[in-house]
């Protein structure tokens, strides 16, 4: 969850050391040192999550069954009271908001600026009929010909209960760190909450295409209830939202909607399987992994959360998914209460653990054919950069179209902040229909030449009194960003995979 000051929604792992890769070494940015101290007890947690959320009204409640409607219908929309964020706030704005956020009902949001939330019919990932919810935040002044452009927002974990849903959240979870300025850009801004998050059922935690099927209907839903919108949107998301707007690229290449002009891609959880793993090995902030278990059984109920999580994890398994949102869940961990890992070994030989992989594989759906803007983050401890990089290789040998850009020494949520005057100017670009830049001809080339030079490199070199060292372009890739070094004599060769 997110309020105005800095946290990550995926956490704040520990550098990633046992996986194959090695993260992108970068200077601490100077936006994390400006972070605030998070709550450090469960108590604290629980206190400042009831202060900065309104309460969960019965807007979001729905019969059973729904009522009839296709996907994007409207069911219905209402108008929230807002009370003007101050002027002079820059980040990471922790205390400034969190004092006036409990002085106030209702949203707290750049001055002028209109929120309405809005209850639609969405698709599950499986495709059945589901209830999803969000709020629409709509500039201040006058509507430009043709409408408010639209930037379709999806959002970071906050949580899987239904009280972690960012509508009912007083700045919709991300305030400053790149949702106001949006609405502030002059884009109306359409929020949706995902599907359990608010609204009854459970939310299938990281099942991108559920999540995506929210962006998209979320967009129509935001048609029927906004006057003054332009029909022509682009989708951009953070950490799991950056997930769901992969898989909004990939479903519009189906689609075929004519307005939809492309998709950003910030810190995304795009390649599961390395994500997983990572908190496996480490235990680093793996109460990702019981939202995950959750998940999981979200939608394959004959799943049995007990064969993934170990018995700490297990014993809190219930309240992090009942009680609490994302400082609840954080604050477990950092007592100790998860034991050192979350998850049994090899807990990915589980069946429906390979079928929650499997459904999240970033490659399952057609290429898009619109542009896709990839943001990594090089001193990301959540989503580890070279993660992504992998993904981001393989989609342009597949033949996608992309740019692809990595922000030497920002991690998770420093990265969504100091890259959004960029996304907004790639947005911008679209809109003007300017055509998109591709980095994937040049990422390929580089490669081949790599893979070319590193034929020859494979040979046997000695050292004095080392014996015989064998060392190519492999062995450097496999060690992601680190340079390998080849001596012998006066000869000195530099093997750089990522050049």
């Amino acid at each position: 969850m997110k309020t105005i000051d800095w946290r990550s929604h995926l956490g704040r792992p520990v550098a990633l050391a046992a996986l194959s890769v090695i993260i992108l070494a970068g200077a601490v940015s100077a936006a994390r040192a400006r972070e605030p101290e998070y709550p450090k007890t469960r108590a604290q947690a629980l206190a400042f999550e009831k202060a900065e959320t309104m309460p969960l009204t019965s807007f979001y409640d729905t019969a059973s069954p729904l009522p009839r409607g296709g996907p994007g219908q409207l069911i219905r929309s209402e108008t929230v009271a807002s009370s003007a964020l101050p002027a002079k706030i820059s980040p990471p704005y922790p205390t400034p908001l969190s004092v006036l956020s409990r002085a106030v009902s209702g949203y707290v949001l750049p001055e002028g600026v209109r929120a309405i939330r809005i209850l639609y019919h969405s698709q599950s990932a499986t495709g059945a009929d589901v209830a999803a919810s969000g709020v629409v935040l709509v500039p201040s002044g006058t509507p430009p010909k043709g409408g408010w452009p639209v930037i379709a927002w999806a959002h970071g974990t906050t949580g899987v209960a239904r009280l972690c849903a960012p509508s009912v959240l007083k700045d919709v979870g991300y305030g400053n760190e790149g949702l106001f300025p949006m609405v502030q850009a002059g884009f109306a801004v359409v929020a949706t909450d995902y599907a359990g998050l608010g609204t009854k059922g459970q939310h299938q935690y990281m099942f991108p295409d559920a999540q995506a099927n929210d962006v998209i209907n979320a967009v129509k839903a935001a048609h029927e209830a906004v006057a003054h919108l332009s029909p022509r949107w682009v989708a951009d998301g953070h950490s799991e939202g950056g997930g769901a707007t992969w898989f909004v690229a990939q479903k519009e290449a189906v689609l075929r909607d004519p307005d939809y002009l492309g998709a950003v891609s910030v810190a995304g959880t795009v390649n599961m399987t390395a994500w997983q793993h990572y908190m496996a090995v480490t235990g680093a902030e793996d109460f990702y992994a019981v939202y995950t278990a959750y998940g999981i059984k979200s939608v394959f109920p004959q799943f049995d959360v007990a064969d993934m999580l170990t018995k700490p994890a297990l014993a809190h398994y219930h309240a992090l998914t009942t009680r609490g949102c994302w400082y609840y869940a954080y604050t477990t961990k950092r007592e100790g209460l998860l034991g050192r890992l979350a998850v049994k070994p090899r807990f990915e030989d589980n069946p429906w653990v390979k079928k929650f992989l499997a459904r999240d594989n970033p490659f399952r759906h057609q290429r898009p054919t619109r542009p896709l803007l990839v943001l990594a983050g090089g001193a990301d401890r959540t989503v580890p950069p070279q993660s992504i990089q992998q993904v981001v290789q393989r989609a342009c040998r597949l033949g996608y179209h992309l740019q692809f850009r990595t922000y030497p020494g920002l991690d998770h949520d420093p990265l969504m902040y100091e890259s959004t005057p960029y996304q907004l100017r790639w947005i911008r670009e679209r809109f003007a229909g300017r055509p998109a830049p591709d980095d994937c001809p040049a990422m390929i080339k580089r490669r081949r030449a790599c893979e070319m030079f590193g034929i020859a490199l494979r040979f046997r070199l000695t050292a004095a009194g080392d014996g015989s060292v064998r060392y190519g372009l492999g062995d450097a890739r496999a060690h992601g960003a680190a340079i390998g070094r080849l001596e012998r004599g006066s000869v000195s060769l530099r093997v750089d995979p990522a050049a």
